[in-house]
């Protein structure tokens, strides 16, 4: 199991600055999009891989991709919905319009876009926006902050007493291993199904202890490591693994995290 790995990418105090304040413009772009199709007339389709995409997804991800491109035209932008552009710019804006279109789609506030800056294939900002809720989650090296005030993941050192979210506990049997999980769900003092990013967001403002996803997408994982690690928890993949690259996510208070990924992945 590899060892706790801190986000390594680097930015000066003058640019992180500049480029915090972008990604909040971001954000405020997309929300302004995604606010007026909540509960509202809209069609919902079906993508390649079943899941739903409406178009308050394309559109706030169009916003945003197009505002970064006249700001800084030499970005590239990895979208869940538009794909890649410029793959291999030194900094890379990852977006996720609406993660948790599900939950947008049945009219539940449990959605939220994802932002993230990668420079040197490391994320150095990541941001969860609720677009209802006004809620503005960021993270970098030196911190995490909701609407600007300063936040950490909340302490808890037995799983006994810990809280665990998820998004959709089935799913977890397709892609891990289900009864090593179903054991953790029994084991803990609470466990529930507030997932996407809000279940990272809980985490990070001290909420929950646990999280998790066992399959993630390159959109849905990155702005939450700036923001989980700036709150002081701790991020890997399913198997404790750096999380950049994988495909899964376990995110937790830190203090949990070894018992975490060793129930999640029994030796015998």
């Amino acid at each position: 199991m590899a060892a706790n790995t801190k986000f390594s990418g680097i930015i000066e105090a003058n640019e992180q600055k500049e480029l915090l304040e972008f990604t909040r413009r971001l954000a405020e772009a997309s929300a302004a999009v995604i606010r007026p199709y909540f509960r509202s007339g809209y069609q919902v389709e079906l993508k390649a891989d079943e899941s739903p995409v409406t178009a308050a997804d394309r559109n706030a991800e169009l916003a945003m991709r197009e505002l970064i491109e006249h700001t800084y035209p030499d970005h590239g932008v990895l979208g869940e919905e538009f794909g890649s552009y410029q793959p291999d710019a030194r900094y890379r804006w990852v977006l996720d319009p609406i993660d948790g279109t599900k939950a947008f789609v049945t009219g539940t506030y449990l959605f939220g876009t994802l932002i993230a800056l990668v420079k040197d294939g490391r994320p150095v900002i990541g941001a969860i926006n609720n677009p209802l809720m006004g809620d503005y989650l960021v993270g970098v090296r030196a911190g995490a902050w909701l609407n600007g005030a300063p936040v950490q993941v909340s302490p808890c050192r037995r799983l006994e007493d810990a809280v665990l979210l998820s998004t959709d506990h089935w799913s977890v049997f397709t892609h891990q291993n289900g009864p090593a999980y179903e054991r953790l769900t029994r084991r803990v003092k609470r466990y529930n199904n507030w997932g996407d990013c809000h279940g990272y967001h809980l985490v990070a403002t001290g909420g929950a202890h646990i999280m998790m996803d066992p399959v993630m997408n390159e959109w849905d994982l990155m702005a939450l490591i700036p923001v989980i690690e700036g709150a002081g928890g701790r991020i890997t993949d399913w198997q404790g693994n750096d999380p950049v690259g994988g495909l899964s996510c376990v995110a937790t208070n830190g203090e949990l995290h070894e018992a975490v990924i060793h129930t999640l992945n029994p030796l015998d």
